[in-house]
């Protein structure tokens, strides 16, 4: 029960939102803060009261907060909901990233009862979807998302943002359908004919077809690859994330990828082991693929939203790299493919942390200055000492910095997916070079030099003041030929929203054990699960 709540809270707080259009906008958002505060609330108390166990745990046991009703008799789809090891730490990003986008649209002046609606629309669609243990029922919040998202970057985005929006849908819902006609086929090979994940997991279909559990694995993967998504299905992603709004960015980096890659770790590994395993060096080979072409097209990027979106093509690409370790049976023991799945799933955590943080940032520039391109912004660091350090926190993290979650993740990855696939771990080191790097080069274009704003800026979102002064005793302008315009620093409600994320991401690379005690027991379950 408590489980439903947490799920469809959201969604009662948006049928509250809509049935009331009086509501002050503020006031709106005020009921979305409230109901993600409360949501993550209840997360948290799931999570004080889950207890991992002493061995495998998740997929096919150790299910806590479950719930299963009949929905479709006739192909047994059912409501069936429940956490694990995999399931809980995606459920708390999810809360945690929602109350913080909440915060940042505080003052959202556009249509704000329908935006903070369709936001809490999209959390319970997200929440629903990790916590499915039913394929039709997953199927439904995964393609739910879509829907909520494309309204989001349709109705509240700029530039060519209903394009953006459009060609979003279309690469999903393609890749959704290709998700749909998996799931049939796993129906289809199972002796029980069912839908349930638990007892597909428990008896998997298709072992005596390499063939059949091969096609239904491209299906299943190539829809979870577009929504991941992966090379080369990401070209969606630059587009759709440039043009949204900075709190849909930040949902559909930090939340809506991760869709696809827990459809990885939840339903691909533990249902179709033996093609797993068949297949996993080309699960391999992609991720090393989506790690170089992700920084390499980011370092080569002259607008920092862009550059932020292709990041994640490449922290993508890390997640598949350990997750098609784990399936390399022959090549590497148990333990070592236990870390590789660790730090992928570590991985989805801390880039929805990270990478969220840094889409909010960039929204601070577009509302102070309508422009993402680097050679319109610089010297932000004088006027703007908290935005630069948020934004240095950020990107150091998102570059794996040890001392940040991004460092455990990556260093799991890599050390258990060396003993597996040694060539392909080699080359996607190579990545890391890659994104410090770029993210370096962002920080010396936006944070040093003369204070640059763009020509176009509202000057109700600046600060008027005299320029730095050059080496020559000049002063640098920017707006106007004889006052350069200050950027005004992040306001309380920014700050309010970015600073707890990077505050996260801190401590889960100093105290990683806060997480990995909940994580490792269900890696294992999975590791067993493939391996048999």
């Amino acid at each position: 029960m408590l489980l439903t709540v947490v799920i469809f809270l959201p969604l009662l707080a948006a049928g509250v939102l809509l049935a009331a259009p009086g509501i002050p906008g503020r006031a709106a958002i005020g009921v979305w803060i409230a109901a993600s505060a409360v949501d993550l609330a209840l997360v948290g108390w799931m999570w004080w009261r889950f207890e991992p166990g002493e061995g495998a745990s998740g997929i096919v046991d150790g299910l806590a907060y479950e719930a299963d009703l009949q929905w479709i008799p006739t192909v047994d789809a059912g409501y069936h909901v429940g956490v694990d090891g995999l399931s809980l730490p995606l459920l708390a990003l999810t809360g945690v990233l929602f109350l913080a986008c909440a915060i940042y649209s505080l003052r959202e002046p556009d249509r704000p009862h329908t935006y903070a609606a369709l936001f809490l629309f999209l959390q319970t669609a997200c929440m629903g979807t990790f916590a499915s243990l039913d394929l039709i029922l997953f199927f439904v919040f995964f393609d739910l998302s879509i829907v909520g998202m494309y309204f989001v970057i349709a109705g509240w985005g700029h530039g060519n943002a209903r394009r953006s929006a459009l060609k979003f849908f279309l690469y999903t819902f393609i890749g959704s359908l290709a998700l749909l006609v998996g799931f049939i086929g796993l129906f289809l090979g199972s002796e029980e004919r069912t839908f349930d994940m638990v007892a597909l997991a428990a008896n998997p279909p298709l072992a005596d077809s390499p063939l059949a559990g091969g096609l239904v694995l491209l299906a299943i993967g190539l829809g979870l690859a577009v929504k991941t998504p992966l090379f080369p299905f990401h070209t969606w992603l630059p587009d759709a994330h440039t043009d949204a709004p900075a709190a849909g960015s930040a949902v559909l980096a930090g939340i809506l990828l991760k869709l696809g890659t827990y459809g990885f770790v939840r339903i691909a590994m533990p249902i179709l082991p033996e093609a797993w395993q068949r297949w996993a060096m080309v699960a391999v080979v992609v991720g090393v693929i989506s790690v170089l072409w992700g920084a390499f097209v980011a370092l080569a990027q002259t607008d920092v939203k862009r550059m932020i979106a292709y990041t994640s093509v490449n922290h993508m690409g890390y997640v598949l790299l350990g997750l098609g370790a784990a399936g390399l049976v022959a090549s590497a023991d148990e333990g070592a493919r236990t870390v590789a799945t660790v730090g992928a799933m570590y991985q989805m955590v801390s880039h929805g942390l990270l990478t969220g943080a840094l889409f909010l940032l960039s929204g601070v520039l577009w509302s102070r200055g309508h422009s993402y391109a680097f050679d319109r912004w610089g010297g932000l660091a004088r006027p703007a000492p908290v935005f630069a350090a948020c934004f240095a926190v950020a990107a150091f993290g998102s570059l794996g910095l040890p001392g940040f979650s991004g460092f455990i993740a990556e260093f799991q990855v890599f050390t258990g997916a060396l003993q597996a696939a040694p060539v392909a771990t080699v080359i996607a080191v190579v990545g890391i070079l890659i994104t410090a790097g770029l993210f370096l080069l962002a920080l010396q274009r936006l944070l040093t030099g003369d204070t640059v704003v763009p020509s176009g800026a509202d000057p109700d979102e600046l600060a008027e003041g005299p320029g730095p002064e050059r080496a020559d005793g000049t002063t640098a302008t920017a707006v106007r030929p004889r006052t350069a315009t200050r950027m005004k620093d992040l306001r309380s409600r920014e700050a309010a929203a970015v600073v707890p994320l990077l505050v996260l991401a801190v401590i889960l690379g100093l105290v990683p054990r806060v997480l990995l005690d909940v994580l490792e027991p269900a890696a294992m379950a999975v590791v067993e699960l493939v391996g048999r």
